[in-house]
C-alpha cells in the first residue's frame, strides 16, 4: 500500500470530504418547500384533473364527436350525445373513471375544440372510490374554477402545437 493511500485511510479522508460538503450546502440558500402553504412552479404542459370547458358565451364546448373516447387506451372515457334542435350535437352524458385514467393526455390532444383538458390541479385525493367517478357536471365545474389557468397553460403551449 502506498504512502498517499495509507494517509488517507489514517485521517478518514472520505469522511471529511463529506463533512466539508455538507458544511459548504449550511450556507446556501434553502431550497424546501413548505408544502402545504408553498407549491412548487408547474409546467404549462403538466396533465393533472379533467375538465370541460366552455366558450365565452357559456355554452359548452364538447361537439359530442367521440374521439376522446375513442382514442383513451385505458378506456376511461364514455359519452352518449343526442341532437338538438339546431341540429348540433351535444353530450348529454360525459363520464371519466379516474381511476383507469392513466393520464396520458391523448383525449385532450384528439379534442378538436378543446373541449376536454387535463388542468393544472394536483391535489384532488378522496377517501372513495366513487369521488373519482366524474360526470358531465363535475367536469364543467372543474373547467369553470379553473379556466383562467388552463387558458393560460393552452396560450403558453400553444406555439409548440
Amino acid at each position: 500500500m502506498s504512502f498517499l493511500k495509507s494517509t488517507r485511510r489514517l485521517f478518514l479522508y472520505e469522511l471529511v470530504r463529506g463533512f466539508a460538503l455538507t458544511f459548504s450546502y449550511m450556507f446556501r440558500p434553502k431550497v424546501t418547500l413548505n408544502y402545504p402553504y408553498e407549491k412548487g412552479p408547474l409546467s404549462p404542459r403538466f396533465r393533472g384533473e379533467h375538465a370541460l370547458r366552455r366558450y365565452p358565451n357559456g355554452e359548452e364546448r364538447c361537439i359530442a364527436c367521440k374521439l376522446c373516447e375513442a382514442i383513451c387506451p385505458a378506456q376511461a372515457i364514455t359519452i352518449e350525445a343526442e341532437p338538438r334542435d339546431d341540429n348540433s350535437r351535444r353530450t348529454t352524458r360525459y363520464d371519466i373513471d379516474m381511476t383507469k385514467c392513466i393520464y396520458c393526455g391523448l383525449c385532450q390532444e384528439a379534442c378538436p375544440v378543446d373541449a376536454i383538458v387535463e388542468g393544472p390541479n394536483f391535489e384532488y385525493a378522496t377517501e372513495t372510490h366513487e369521488e373519482l367517478l366524474y360526470n358531465k357536471d363535475k367536469l364543467l365545474a372543474n373547467g369553470d374554477r379553473w379556466e383562467a389557468e388552463i387558458a393560460a397553460n393552452l396560450a403558453a403551449d400553444a406555439p409548440y402545437r
